[in-house]
């Protein structure tokens, strides 16, 4: 996701010039011409805006760390390369990974930021907002440790396409961890992968990674995004239900059942849509049978 980043601007005083053009007279054909002062006044120049980063909801720390490098007119990799030295107030279970502390807002970009000064701009902000009383609140009635909350709201940034959907999205999760099941999240993958579509092939599914919900039980080992205050909020709070699958059939369409049988359908009617036109059907299997429950 590209960020719309306002290009970094110098700050200006601006000034009224005044131009003044005095003659104090003129002779033409012996008689005395008095001519008036002339007296132009300059455009005042528009005042630069101040230079912003915005980091949207979902950002992943990779894209964020490529958008303060920009922001700051740093070579590629430059903020990356600070992390480790920047200072960040991160949980212990982090192990130094800021991946979805990096808390999703507009941050000023002052003269003599840094990148450490920007991450630690970030932290800080995530760590306010989780540690304001309704998610303290949330956290105390909830099994899963803060850390672990997280982890589970950036699943459901990634995985809700409305925000209607996030609650469903996380009991969804809840309900899977519950129940010992894998949580089978295209989501999860698409991370391990470095990459984000809708298309999740049978070898993906078998890839070596600690992201890969499909094999792996429980969370993954970090959360795989900045979550937003909904995602919090959702993860924390999710409505009751049963449902243990879902899949987004199309934009707009996210459907949410305790059927395996009905999410099958809905899966199919999912791999039809997405099929490649110019491919024969069955050539490839963009699903699993046990199809993920994440769009």
């Amino acid at each position: 996701m590209q960020m719309n980043i306002p290009p970094r601007g110098t700050m200006r005083l601006t000034r009224r010039g005044k131009l003044v053009l005095a003659v104090a007279g003129a002779v033409l054909a012996g008689t005395a011409v008095a001519v008036p002062l002339l007296t132009v006044h300059n455009t005042p120049r528009e005042v630069a805006k101040p230079v912003t980063l915005v980091v949207p909801e979902g950002e992943r720390s990779g894209q964020i760390y490529d958008a303060v490098d920009k922001a700051l007119k740093l070579p590629p990799g430059s903020t990356r390369k600070s992390v480790g030295k920047a200072g960040l107030k991160l949980p212990g279970e982090a192990e130094g990974n800021p991946e979805g502390y990096l808390f999703p807002a507009t941050y000023p970009v002052p003269k003599g930021a840094t990148p450490e000064s920007m991450l630690r701009s970030m932290v800080d902000t995530a760590n306010q907002k989780f540690s304001a009383a309704p998610v303290a609140a949330g956290a105390q009635q909830n099994p899963m440790n803060l850390y672990q909350t997280v982890t589970v709201a950036s699943i459901v940034q990634a995985e809700a396409d409305t925000k209607a959907d996030m609650g469903k999205v996380a009991r969804v999760v809840l309900n899977r961890l519950q129940r010992g099941m894998p949580l089978q999240m295209d989501s999860t993958l698409n991370y391990a992968l470095n990459r984000s579509t809708v298309n999740t092939s049978t070898d993906d599914t078998r890839i070596e990674s600690p992201y890969n919900s499909y094999q792996r039980m429980g969370l993954p080992p970090t959360p795989i995004d900045s979550p937003g205050e909904d995602a919090m909020a959702a993860a924390l709070n999710p409505p009751p239900g049963d449902w243990l699958y879902f899949v987004t059939v199309k934009p707009g369409d996210t459907r949410f059942t305790a059927d395996y049988a009905q999410h099958m359908r809905n899966v199919a009617e999912f791999n039809a849509r997405h099929q490649p036109k110019t491919q024969s059907p069955g050539a490839t299997a963009p699903r699993t049978p046990a199809a993920s429950p994440g769009r």
